[in-house]
């Protein structure tokens, strides 16, 4: 049977009587037809899944008690930060759903030459706010008790200039190392992918003085809502979730 997980940004503890939001609350009561003394999972992102069960409707929500605390150890091993060129909103909203399903610990939006997208002022905090809904949803489906960090956009020289991993590697099929050739030590890497129309010559150039390594994935040139996704799913299954 399907686990109903729904997100709090609240602070969570046994025995705990709350109000749950109304959108939270209509999700579960008129969408999963819950009643009163069904069960539910509450989760805030420490880590763990608070078991719940629903006391009562409320004039626009609903009253749940905190009945139980496990902690979900479903993290990948690897730390992989995924910078990733700005994209439109529909390909965007799918590469923050997939690489939270996927394991990424950290997803920095970042502008580049080709970037379309211009985020600023109340737009930016608009998107910001939407993306980590996109994240805290994903994680809903997927069993993630901890979300990923989203970071503000910035610029892709300001975040190379930032980016401290051990490990930082951008995507080029017609790079000398291999995925499997990578031979990853450190559990802390940065993935660097282009937006629509790919890095331009100076943002690959910015990329190489940072310290950044082409990898190769593959003979075929992927889109940027397809890239990403292949390379963190293939990191995982030779460095991470099934070593």
């Amino acid at each position: 049977m399907r686990t109903i997980r729904s997100f709090l940004d609240a602070p969570l503890a046994i025995g705990q009587h709350l109000a749950l939001p109304e959108a939270t609350s209509n999700h579960l009561v008129r969408v999963l037809r819950l009643e009163i003394g069904d069960a539910c999972v509450l989760f805030n992102g420490d880590g763990h899944d608070y078991q719940a069960r629903l006391l009562g409707l409320l004039k626009r929500g609903a009253e749940v008690e905190i009945t139980g605390r496990i902690e979900v150890k479903n993290e990948s091993p690897l730390h992989i930060t995924l910078a990733q060129g700005i994209a439109r909103s529909e390909k965007m909203d799918l590469i923050l759903q997939k690489a939270t399903e996927l394991g990424v610990a950290v997803i920095a939006p970042v502008v580049t030459d080709r970037t379309e997208v211009k985020l600023d002022g109340e737009r930016s905090d608009k998107r910001m706010n939407h993306w980590r809904g996109v994240t805290a949803s994903a994680c809903e489906q997927c069993g993630r008790a901890r979300l990923p960090a989203v970071l503000a956009p910035q610029t892709l020289d300001r975040f190379a200039a930032g980016d401290g991993n051990a490990r930082r590697f951008i995507l080029d099929p017609a790079a000398k190392l291999s995925l499997p050739e990578a031979a990853l030590v450190a559990d802390t890497l940065t993935l660097a992918i282009g937006p629509e129309g790919g890095f331009s010559e100076r943002d690959i150039a910015t990329l190489k003085v940072a310290g950044y390594e082409g990898l190769r994935m593959g003979p075929r040139i992927l889109r940027t809502e397809t890239a990403g996704m292949a390379a963190i799913a293939a990191l995982n299954a030779l460095y991470g979730d099934w070593r």
